[in-house]
């Protein structure tokens, strides 16, 4: 797959992501996985993506991403991005479910989205999970 191919799947995940059109994401993927560097937590395989994009997204319905850039690979892209979103669905933290505070948070990440010759075979996304929960004004309690 050339890069021309590359950027044209990565352009319509995104997108996908966007308006939260999960058939076309989930078209974008020869095989479907996740992997958030910044929690460690990995999804892999076509059930645990969609319970992703569940999870994600019902504390954040109108989560979106903005392009900054983008940068290839020999077999990937690597992507720049603001990740922005409005808390108004139940958010889980350490165990415990944080009522919607309403507040907005905008966060610059990376993701690296692998391939194959025929789609995406992973994204591998780094992020800063202490910003979003700062900008939303959830603190998190350190047990001594």
């Amino acid at each position: 797959m050339n890069r021309e191919e590359r950027e044209a799947i990565l352009f319509a995940h995104m997108e996908g992501e966007n308006v939260h059109d999960y058939e076309a994401v989930m078209a974008t993927f020869s095989h479907p996985r996740y992997e958030l560097i910044g929690n460690g937590a990995v999804f892999d395989g076509d059930a645990q993506v969609r319970q992703y994009f569940a999870v994600s997204r019902t504390p954040f319905p109108d989560q979106r991403n903005e392009l900054i850039g983008l940068h290839h690979t020999d077999d990937g892209i690597l992507t720049e991005f603001w990740l922005l979103g409005t808390h108004t669905g139940p958010l889980m933290v350490n165990g415990e479910v944080i009522a919607p505070t309403g507040k907005t948070f905008r966060v610059r990440m990376a993701a690296l989205f692998l391939f194959d010759d025929k789609g995406i075979i992973a994204e591998r996304v780094w992020f800063d999970q202490l910003s979003i929960l700062q900008q939303l004004g959830i603190k998190l309690i350190v047990e001594k």
